[in-house]
């Protein structure tokens, strides 16, 4: 193999960005820190990050500066990661790529963009017990989940579904999602 085929092959690699998307509670955090231990990358996920760049909790971020503000800032950490010359597995938040044309960015960024997706029924039983967490979510009983995840997954998903590929992770543990996203990175 000529050196310049080796050398342009090291470089993707060393550039190499994985990009995982999907509602909350689908277990982007969870299984990209798997991915990112098993291919030796380092792993950030976007709303930490914004959290220590900003000095607050995205809760407190969107209570004192206000959604917008939130979405601005979103849109320039994510550019700023996608920019980066480092390989990295990239968890967004859930609402990330639906707005700012970030999805669009993170296509343009990356062909491994993986779609997370969790049935509704499956997202209940992550999130119901853990709402407290979740500001979003914090004042819904489980009987008013499946409207509320219904109708966000309804506006979300056309931008969700833009990613390469899709893991449908109902009834899977994060070594099977792990070693199903593997087998469609490039």
């Amino acid at each position: 193999m000529p050196a310049f085929t080796i050398n342009a092959t090291l470089h993707k690699i060393e550039q190499m960005k994985v990009i995982l998307v999907g509602y909350m509670g689908s277990g982007k955090t969870t299984v990209g820190k798997a991915i990112a231990d098993k291919l030796n990358m380092s792993f950030v996920d976007l709303d930490t990050y914004i959290e220590s760049r900003e000095k607050m909790t995205i809760s407190q971020l969107f209570e004192d500066k206000g959604q917008i503000y939130f979405r601005k800032v979103e849109h320039q950490y994510l550019q700023y990661l996608l920019d980066l010359d480092k390989a990295m597995v990239i968890s967004t938040g859930g609402g990330a790529p639906c707005y700012a044309g970030n999805m669009n960015l993170i296509l343009e960024a990356s062909p491994n963009v993986i779609y997370l997706k969790l049935s509704i029924n499956e997202l209940i039983k992550r999130l119901y017990p853990e709402r407290e967490k979740r500001p979003l979510i914090a004042h819904l009983t489980k009987e008013e989940m499946p409207e509320f995840f219904g109708k966000h997954l309804f506006e979300r998903s056309p931008f969700y579904e833009k990613a390469n590929q899709t893991v449908n992770c109902d009834g899977k543990s994060v070594s099977e999602i792990t070693e199903e996203i593997e087998k469609f990175l490039v």
